[in-house]
This record gives structure tokens, C-alpha cells and sequence, in this order.
């Protein structure tokens, strides 16, 4: 990263989503390490448990869409204010009133699912500083604010024995009101023009534009990767390993720190070496380090290791993904991020909530990773398969590294 990556964007307002992220991604992602007291007061198994953690993820994934032509209408800083707000209200509500249910503690699910549509606010307001040779790098810092989840993981299960899970949901907010306000403070609207996305925009660079669907594939492998593991690792630990919420939360903090910190720097990464060779290698060792836990190989640190590896990968293959889109879809970047961040969480809902599944009616979670496993196999074929046409077609359209 050189003095000329800062001299061309605008930091505070890059600083200030990084923080914005950060804290959605800490409350998005709270259930994930409060899901064993959560469980155990409400009697849940462990496919009940895992959807309850899944549901903030694919709900994050349909409201990027609403939220971010919100932020076309109204600007991205105040739809990240209003967005705040709401996850702020619904926090204190189930801090005051509890959650007795299967039915009320996925409700709550579904509104932090406010605070997971923050990738449409954070991304573009961030990226619309850059010009397209940073942009994979101002994307990668902004996006590392998917280091929430460590927050989270870190914190939520001891505060959770200290004082119970519901006082967590009250706790969380005092950070949440402190990043509102740098945000409200610090965070700036390009002056660039953006244009109103409607429904009709989202269905025409679906339809007929396979590079469309390609990237919201990749992404789902990736980000999905990375938001389905952050969910489903603290039970994971606590069923195979016998770790209790606090250790299991500790061990999972390990995971996703490593893909939290790797975001940004996959984002530098592929913009030096390009993101198709990137992605290449990220696809390969996460599915051979994925098998490689299902499969059991040594216990419980070698299988932490690997969970810390594999996550590693996943966040570099964030960057990457997003060191691309700019370059395919420079006219179309908002519709582009909403489509392929919504797909990103139904990928991480799908393999949170597939695991769960799995293991509850196979007794076992390997069947679950060696299907992610072939996931990744797939997304390397099919990247394979066209990096020569994207890298022939862009380097002569001036595009920055492919």
C-alpha cells in the first residue's frame, strides 16, 4: 500500500465504514457465539440451532438489495444511519422484553439481518473515493470490518457466562451508538454521480450475462465460506470437541480473525498479482484443508488449524473477488455488490443451516464439508474455465491486473 493509495480517496469516510462494518458484522454474526446458552435455555437441537444462526445471514443477504437502492435515493450515509438505527432498536427491544422461542429468537434474527445489509452501505460509499488500480484495496480495508465477527466471538460468550445472553443484546449497543456517531461525524458521500437502481437493473445484468452469475457463485463460496463457518464453528467445537460456549467462542475468534485480516490484504494481493490467480489458489487449498477436517485428521488443534487455514483463504478470496468486480462492472458496481453480496449470504445460510442439517440426521458434520469441499472444486473449474476470455477481453479494455 503506497502514499499514493491515500492520497486519491478520502480516509476518514474509508475509516469510518471500516467501523460501520465492523460493528454491524459483531451484531450480525451475535448469535452464532451465544447459540450454545441460547440452545440450552430454549431446548434446542442442534438442526433447530443451526437455522437460528443461519437466519441473520440470509436475511442480511435479501435486505443488501432494499438497502442498497436506499442508499442510491437517499445517499449511502444517511441509509447507513437509518440501517444503525433500526439494528440499535431491535437490540434493546430483546434486551428488555427476552426471547422465550425458537419463533422470537429467529425474529430477532431476521432484524439483525439489517445489520448484515451494511456491506451495501459500507462497500460502495467506500469504494466510490478510488480509482479502479485501489479500488480492490480500498474494498479489501472496508470490507475487513467482517472482523466483527471476532468482536463477537471474543466477547459474547464470556459476557454471555457473566451476566446471561440476554443482557448481551443490551451491552452491544453502547458500541453501537459510539460507531453511529464517528459515522455520522466522519463518513462522506462521493461527489461522484450515482445512478437510482430499480428491479429492472438487477434483472438485466442477470439476464443473459453469465459473468453475472459466475461472480455471485465465487462469492458464495467465498464470503459463504467465511459467514457460514464464523455461525456454524462455535457448535461445531461445542458437539465434536466438548468445548464450552467460552472456548468454543475463543476457538472460532481464531478462525475468522485470520479471514478477517486477510480480506484487505487479498484485496492488495490481487491487485499485484490479479484476482483470477488469486482465486485460482484459494479455491484449491480450501477445498483440500476443508476435506482434510472432515476426514478428522488429529484432533482438536490440528482441526482448528486447518478451520484457521481455510478461513485465512476464504478472506483472501474475498478481496480477490471484489478486486474484479470493479473491473467487469464499472458501470454497473452498485447493482453488481447488492447481487453478489446477497448471494455471498445465501451462501453462508446455506452451508450455517446445511451443516446443522446434516449432521443432525447423519450423526456427523464431515458429509457437510466434503460438500463444501466440492463447492470449492467447482468454483476453481469454473474460473478456470473463463480466466483466459476475462483476461484477453479486459486487458484490452485498460483494465488494472486480471
Amino acid at each position: 500500500m503506497n502514499r499514493s493509495f491515500w492520497r486519491s480517496g478520502h480516509t476518514p469516510t474509508l475509516f469510518a465504514s471500516f467501523l460501520y462494518f465492523d460493528l454491524s458484522f459483531m451484531v450480525w454474526y451475535l448469535l452464532g457465539p451465544l447459540q450454545v446458552p441460547i440452545a440450552e435455555a430454549l431446548g434446542l437441537d442442534t438442526q433447530q440451532r443451526a437455522f437460528m444462526v443461519a437466519v441473520p445471514i440470509l436475511c442480511g443477504a435479501v435486505l443488501r438489495l432494499f438497502l442498497g437502492m436506499l442508499a442510491d435515493r437517499i445517499g449511502a450515509k444517511r441509509a447507513g444511519v437509518l440501517a444503525q438505527v433500526a439494528v440499535i432498536a431491535s437490540l434493546l427491544g430483546a434486551w428488555q422484553l427476552g426471547v422465550h422461542s425458537l419463533g422470537q429468537v429467529v425474529a430477532l434474527g431476521m432484524l439483525l439481518g439489517i445489520a448484515g445489509a451494511s456491506f451495501a452501505v459500507a462497500l460502495p460509499l467506500a469504494s466510490r473515493w478510488y480509482p479502479p488500480e485501489h479500488q480492490g484495496t480500498a474494498m479489501g480495508i472496508a470490507g475487513a470490518g467482517n472482523s466483527g465477527t471476532v468482536l463477537a466471538a471474543l466477547f459474547a460468550p464470556v459476557l454471555a457466562a457473566m451476566f446471561g445472553y440476554r443482557d448481551v443484546f443490551g451491552l452491544a449497543c453502547i458500541p453501537l451508538a459510539l460507531t453511529l456517531l464517528v459515522f455520522v461525524l466522519a463518513a462522506k458521500d462521493a461527489p461522484v454521480p450515482v445512478a437510482r437502481k430499480h428491479w429492472a437493473d438487477y434483472g438485466r445484468v442477470l439476464v443473459g450475462n453469465r459473468d453475472s452469475w459466475r461472480f455471485m457463485f465465487f462469492y458464495a463460496i467465498t464470503f459463504g465460506g467465511f459467514a457460514g463457518f464464523a455461525s456454524a464453528l462455535p457448535g461445531y467445537f461445542h458437539d465434536q470437541f466438548g468445548f464450552d460456549a467460552k472456548h468454543a467462542g475463543w476457538a472460532t475468534a481464531a478462525c475468522v480473525l485470520a479471514g478477517s485480516v486477510m480480506r484487505p490484504l487479498g484485496g492488495v494481493i490481487a491487485d499485484r498479482v490479479g484476482g483470477t490467480r488469486s482465486l485460482l489458489g484459494v479455491y484449491l487449498l480450501v477445498a483440500v484443508l476443508v476435506a482434510l477436517a472432515g476426514f478428522g485428521v488429529g484432533g482438536a488443534w490440528i482441526t482448528l488449524a486447518l478451520f484457521v487455514l481455510t478461513l485465512l483463504c476464504l478472506g483472501a478470496g474475498n478481496g480477490a473477488v471484489f478486486q474484479l468486480v470493479p473491473q467487469r462492472f464499472g458501470q454497473e458496481i452498485g447493482v453488481m455488490t447488492g447481487l453478489i453480496g446477497m448471494a455471498g449470504g445465501i451462501g453462508g445460510f446455506a452451508l450455517a443451516a446445511g451443516l446443522g442439517v446434516l449432521k443432525q440426521h447423519t450423526g456427523s458434520y464431515a458429509p457437510g464439508m466434503w460438500l463444501f469441499a466440492l463447492f470449492a472444486l467447482g468454483g476453481w473449474a469454473l474460473l478456470a474455465g473463463v480466466k483466459r476470455e476475462w483476461r484477453s477481453q479486459w486487458a484490452a479494455a485498460g483494465a488494472a491486473r486480471v
